[in-house]
């Protein structure tokens, strides 16, 4: 049975819907930078998630191919993700889309080395004739966060922000959201199939110890 990174990291992607703490090893990912409205038709988001689709199954098919990855075992694609902030807001203006910087992600099984990474992207360009030179292999290491299911529609994630921030007060840490450590989304619905009220979204937040109001 392939590996699934859902079903082995299950407190990671598969969250309770109320808050929890937990610490995120450091990672490697597929990732293509962007602004903009995620909503736009053909816009900049749209691309830049066929791009890592394209290069994501081309390195879960490469065991077919002449290509060969050590260590190399099958796996399930791993969900979408995405990192998200605003210039010179705390947190997310979820009515001002347009102003949107991003960072959409997938997960990389650990097996697959930049060099594997480079060569996906050659062949994805050629084969599915795009452009996939816009991603890159990044590697994360979140460390302490909360997160928490969102269920319902992405407008109404402030709902779901608003009880991590309150765990957070009553249990002595506090948000740290920053450039380098953002707020986070993982996608564990379609939602092209989905009815936006039963979206799964798990939310993200980098923290750290604060002061404990008593």
């Amino acid at each position: 049975m392939a590996f699934d990174f859902k079903k082995e990291y299950k407190e990671f992607y598969m969250s309770k819907n109320k808050p929890m703490i937990v610490t995120i090893p450091r990672a490697n990912y597929i990732a293509v930078r962007g602004q903009g409205d995620p909503n736009e038709k053909g816009g900049a988001y749209q691309k830049a998630i066929s791009v890592l689709y394209a290069v994501a199954y081309t390195l879960k098919m490469s065991y077919k191919t002449n290509y060969k990855i050590e260590g190399f075992f099958e796996y399930v694609v791993p969900p979408l993700e995405g990192f998200w902030w605003q210039d010179g807001i705390e947190g997310i203006d979820y009515d001002n889309k347009s102003t949107f910087n991003w960072i959409s992600v997938i997960r990389l099984p650990d097996f697959i080395t930049k060099k594997d990474f480079e060569w996906a992207v050659e062949t994805a360009s050629i084969k599915k004739k795009m452009d996939c030179s816009c991603a890159e292999f990044l590697t994360i290491e979140e460390g302490l966060c909360v997160q928490m299911m969102h269920i319902g529609p992405f407008d109404d994630e402030p709902v779901s922000v608003a009880l991590m921030d309150e765990y957070l007060e009553e249990n002595g840490y506090i948000n740290d959201l920053s450039k380098e450590r953002l707020h986070h989304e993982i996608y564990l619905s379609d939602a092209r199939r989905v009815a936006p009220e039963k979206w799964k979204t798990v939310i993200r937040h980098p923290i750290k110890k604060g002061v404990r109001h008593e």
